[in-house]
C-alpha cells in the first residue's frame, strides 16, 4: 500500500465554549504548529467581545490566521473560507510547521475538505414567494418545513434564522434535492492534506451550559452592549448583514431596537448561545473520523497532546 505524502494538518473542532481555543494554542506551545481559524464570526473586526474574539495580548501571542480579515459589512462565504484557508495552510507549510485549524464552524470545515458543490442561483421569483410564505406563517413554520424536506439542513439551521432558511427551501424548490444532500457531493478533488481531527464533544451537557451561561455574564460585564451600539452607530450596518446574525449580536440588536427588556435580552442570548451548542454537536457527531475529546475530563490537555505526537511522528525530528 503506498505511503499517504500529503502534507499533515490538524482540524480541532467543538462547539462553543468548549474549550477549543485554550486547548489549540497549548498544543502551539509544544508542537511545530500554526493556527487558523475557522470561525464565521472572527473575521469580522469590530465584533470581539460578543464572539468571544481572543484578546489582543493571546494573538500576540498565538497568532490566529483568518481572525479580523472582513469588515462587518462585507459578506463572506464558505467559498472565501477555503480559498481564504488553503492559502494560510500552504503559507504555514512554507514555512516547515503544520498548519491547525481550530473553531466551531461546522460548515467551514466541510467546506474546505469536501470542496464546494454547484448550487442553483438566486430565483427572485421564488424567494418572492417564500418570503410571503414566510410573512404569512412565521420562520418557525417554514423551518419545520424543511424539517421535513431536510432534516440535516434543518438541524444546523436556527428556526429564525430567515436567510438561510429561505436559501435552504429555495435550493430545494429549484433542484428537487435536498440542500445538504448538495453539499455532500463536494468537488470530487482528494483533499490536498492529510488530517487528524480532533473533536471536543462533552459527554454531559450540563457544564457546557453553565459555561455558556458564565461566558454570556461576561460579556455583558465587559461591555457587549456597547461593542453593538458603536457598530449601530456607524449607520451602514443592519440586523440582516450574515455579520450581525451571529449569535448574540441579533439579540443585542432586538435589544437596543426596545423590543426586549435587559433581563429577556440575556436570556435569549444564552439560550440562542445552547441551541448554537447543539447543532454544532450534532454535526460533530456525523464526523466519524473524527478523534472524541471530552472537554470535561481531566487531561484534556494531555490526551489531545499523544493524538498529536502520534500523528507528527513521522515529520518532526
Amino acid at each position: 500500500m503506498p505511503i499517504d505524502q500529503r502534507p499533515l494538518a490538524i482540524f480541532l473542532m467543538g462547539p462553543t465554549a468548549s474549550g477549543k481555543t485554550a486547548l489549540a494554542c497549548a498544543l502551539s506551545e509544544r508542537f511545530p504548529v500554526s493556527l487558523v481559524s475557522v470561525d464565521s464570526a472572527l473575521v469580522y473586526r469590530g465584533m470581539d467581545i460578543g464572539t468571544a474574539k481572543p484578546d489582543a495580548a493571546t494573538l500576540a501571542r498565538y497568532p490566529h490566521a483568518l481572525v479580523d480579515i472582513r469588515d462587518p459589512a462585507e459578506p463572506y462565504s464558505a467559498a472565501d473560507f477555503r480559498a481564504d484557508a488553503l492559502d494560510a495552510m500552504a503559507a504555514v507549510g512554507r514555512q516547515g510547521r503544520v498548519p491547525l485549524l481550530v473553531g466551531g464552524t461546522g460548515l467551514y470545515f466541510r467546506a474546505l475538505q469536501q470542496g464546494l458543490s454547484a448550487l442553483p442561483e438566486a430565483d427572485a421569483a421564488v424567494r418572492g414567494r417564500l418570503a410571503a410564505e414566510a410573512a404569512e406563517q412565521g420562520w418557525p413554520a417554514m423551518h419545520r418545513r424543511l424539517a421535513e424536506l431536510d432534516p440535516p439542513a434543518a438541524a444546523r439551521i436556527g428556526p429564525n434564522d430567515a436567510q438561510r432558511l429561505q436559501r435552504a427551501l429555495e435550493v430545494i424548490a429549484l433542484t428537487g434535492r435536498p440542500l445538504s444532500e448538495l453539499q455532500r457531493g463536494g468537488s470530487g478533488e482528494r483533499f490536498p492534506w492529510r488530517v487528524l481531527k480532533l473533536a471536543l464533544l462533552p459527554a454531559d451537557r450540563a457544564p457546557l451550559h453553565a459555561r455558556i451561561a458564565q461566558r454570556f455574564d461576561a460579556m455583558l460585564a465587559a461591555g457587549f452592549l456597547d461593542e453593538v451600539r458603536t457598530l449601530r452607530a456607524r449607520g451602514d450596518l443592519h440586523a440582516d448583514l450574515p455579520a450581525l446574525r451571529a449569535v448574540g449580536y441579533r439579540q443585542a440588536w432586538e435589544h437596543l431596537d426596545g423590543r426586549t427588556d435587559a433581563a429577556t435580552f440575556r436570556d435569549k442570548g444564552v439560550f440562542a448561545t445552547r441551541q448554537l451548542a447543539k447543532r454544532q454537536i450534532t454535526w460533530l457527531r456525523s464526523e466519524l473520523d473524527a478523534r472524541v475529546l471530552d472537554p470535561d475530563r481531566p487531561g484534556l490537555a494531555g490526551t489531545a497532546t499523544g493524538a498529536l505526537e502520534l500523528f507528527l511522528a513521522g515529520s518532526i525530528s
